[in-house]
């Protein structure tokens, strides 16, 4: 059976719907290879040619009714076409032929594509590679993503980016590092990992310089892995956080490009959807499900029960936290609506477990504005004290700030420039000198 009312309407569907089949089963089509071979480029040039197969067959043909498993089909026989070409053993050929029982689509062998999919992720995210190698890898393996692409979000050279795929690739061959995912203690060491990864990579889409389509990839993850493992809330927690931020993507320039401050963002803008999602998200954490078995809503917390204040009752992880404190922003009508006090009192738990100087300098943008600007200054000057934010952009532009809100404003001025003198991206660079401008109108 075949979508689409003939070959006309098919064409026009089908350039889409082969995007959408790509995007919902690369991962599934690419794991299960690896597993079944071993071969990392071979699975992901299969899976390739069968998404480019689609768009030379479905114009014509029409959108199978099942995608996911058509493709599946395809790749799974140019794998079996490639292994005989290579002469490898029968056992090897029996097992992709397996991947016909097992692989077609969501509704058969279902267990074995989630463990092949959650297998990826961690292989991808293993701490033998580099930080950026496993970056890389997850966006090429797991989310497809074009190398020439992963390079310029790199800035390097696509041959340069080609080269370290390869070598991350040999270092997984070459240690024996295992297809599989972690068991018991191993588990928690390594999710820590594969946090991470998601995070730079949504760090990587959502800067203001960065490519928004990594947002969209790492969003995309971390919902894939919270139905994976459904009983980790730090996973939920760092979802609900990437969905908070993310819903102020298109509010977070003027109509000239510019980037606005949080304070200065139309509020009708922000994708309330995202927030819905992201309050649910927060609400699955392991906390809140105590916190609501034990009557539900109550002070600082909102109808749906999502405690979006100070931290739970038990202790939450960074992830967490750091969610609570993006909910805090999203739920607030407007910038002076924001509950500060609570936000504080979420940097106070975090710094306690992540003492870095870049919680420290939030902590004390928190502290100035929940307890006035002087008790910030007082928390930045500690945080500055061993030298490791010196130089750093957002904490000239965070003392400018403090500074304004107590008065300085020519002195805030001073430093929003010297912030904009510092600043890497443009976009930051140009933000930072309104800022001074608009001190001194």
């Amino acid at each position: 059976m075949r979508t689409g009312a003939g070959p006309a309407r098919a064409g026009g569907d089908a350039a889409g719907a082969v995007a959408v089949a790509g995007r919902d089963s690369f991962a599934r089509i690419v794991a299960a290879l690896i597993r079944v071979t071993g071969d990392w480029t071979l699975a992901e040039d299969c899976a390739q040619e069968a998404l480019a197969l689609a768009l030379e067959r479905w114009p014509a043909d029409g959108v199978p009714a099942n995608p996911g498993g058509w493709l599946m089909t395809v790749a799974r026989n140019r794998a079996v076409d490639a292994l005989r070409r290579a002469s490898t053993e029968r056992r090897k050929l029996e097992e992709v032929a397996v991947l016909a029982l097992t692989g077609p689509g969501p509704g058969t062998g279902k267990e074995q594509v989630v463990d092949d999919r959650l297998r990826l992720i961690f292989t991808c995210c293993h701490p033998a590679l580099p930080l950026e190698g496993r970056v890389a890898l997850t966006l090429r393996t797991v989310c497809g993503v074009p190398t020439a692409d992963i390079a310029r979000a790199f800035l390097v050279s696509e041959s340069t980016m080609t080269r370290r795929l390869t070598r991350a690739k040999t270092k997984i061959a070459d240690a024996g590092i295992p297809y599989r995912v972690p068991a018991g203690p191993a588990l928690a060491e390594r999710l820590p990992g594969v946090l991470a990864v998601l995070y730079l990579l949504f760090t990587r889409g959502y800067d203001a310089e960065g490519e928004p389509a990594f947002a969209d990839e790492a969003i995309r993850l971390a919902r894939l892995l919270e139905r994976l493992m459904p009983d980790e809330p730090e996973i939920s927690g760092l979802l609900a956080l990437f969905l908070f931020q993310h819903s102020r993507r298109d509010a977070r320039r003027d109509g000239d490009g510019d980037l606005l401050t949080l304070d200065r963002q139309d509020r009708s803008r922000w994708d309330h959807s995202a927030i819905a999602e992201g309050l649910a998200a927060l609400a699955r954490t392991r906390q809140d499900r105590a916190q609501a078995r034990r009557g539900g809503a109550g002070a600082g917390e909102d109808s749906a029960g999502v405690r979006l204040g100070g931290p739970a009752a038990g202790p939450d992880g960074p992830y967490v936290l750091q969610a609570r404190i993006a909910a805090c922003h999203a739920t607030a009508a407007f910038a002076d609506a924001t509950d500060w006090t609570a936000i504080a009192a979420c940097y106070d738990a975090l710094a306690r477990i992540q003492p870095s100087p870049v919680i420290q300098l939030n902590r004390a943008v928190a502290h100035g504005y929940a307890y006035g600007p002087a008790a910030g200054l007082e928390l930045l000057a500690a945080a500055r004290a061993g030298g490791a934010l010196d130089g750093y952009p957002p904490a000239l532009a965070a003392e400018a700030d403090l500074i304004a809100r107590d008065g300085g404003r020519d002195r805030a001025a001073a430093l929003f420039r010297r912030a904009a003198a510092l600043a890497d991206g443009e976009a930051e660079r140009r933000a930072l000198l309104d800022r001074a401008d608009r001190l001194l109108a």
